[in-house]
């Protein structure tokens, strides 16, 4: 076991002394809302939306794309927990900003190991051998932030499982000042 596992689990025996009240929170979210978001660590909904336990289911992934996965996430939400919104939240200084889709295919055909972030984006520094599956993942790289909140939130809003009644909104959250934007 590794030691993060261990101070994990560790953390969670002192969390289940105090859980409480959190056994009796619904699977329904009480403010009827899922927030599609970047899995980026620097983002709590929790904190900066002022999301508490059970208010809201939250979808996340790499850059907070409505990828099929994601729409499989949201239909259900809705559908059958009766989520009544959906927002959408992107963020500045964003990985998936600063990489292309063909640049994340080469890094892994090069090598598997951790690139490194550099000013020109990332630089594969590990040896090989990599692997050419990278090849049929989209990777939904993007260069504008804010285009790339518009395109999820129009894909949402047109797709077909998705209702004309839920309401569907696009955010950037400010990585360096914390602040949301509302994106038109």
């Amino acid at each position: 076991m590794s030691k993060l596992l261990e101070e994990m689990l560790a953390i969670n025996a002192r969390y289940v002394e105090n859980f409480g009240e959190r056994a009796r929170l619904s699977v329904f979210p009480k403010k009827k809302v899922a927030v599609l978001m970047c899995m980026d660590s620097r983002m709590e909904a929790h904190e900066f939306a002022g999301l508490g336990d059970g208010d809201a289911h939250i979808i996340r992934n790499a850059g907070g794309r409505a990828t099929d996965d994601a729409i499989r996430s949201l239909v259900v939400s809705y559908k059958l927990l009766g989520t009544e919104e959906f927002v959408v939240i992107h963020h500045t200084d964003c990985g998936l900003e600063k990489v292309t889709d063909l640049q994340m295919r080469e890094l892994l055909a090069s090598s598997l190991e951790t690139a490194e972030r550099s000013e020109n984006g990332f630089v594969d520094v590990g040896k090989g051998p990599g692997s050419r599956d990278g090849q049929y993942i989209e990777w939904l790289a993007f260069t504008d932030g804010e285009q790339a909140v518009r395109d999820d939130v129009t894909r949402l809003r047109n797709h077909a499982l998705i209702p004309s009644r839920i309401k569907i909104s696009g955010l950037i959250f400010d990585t360096r000042t914390g602040k949301l934007t509302q994106i038109e």
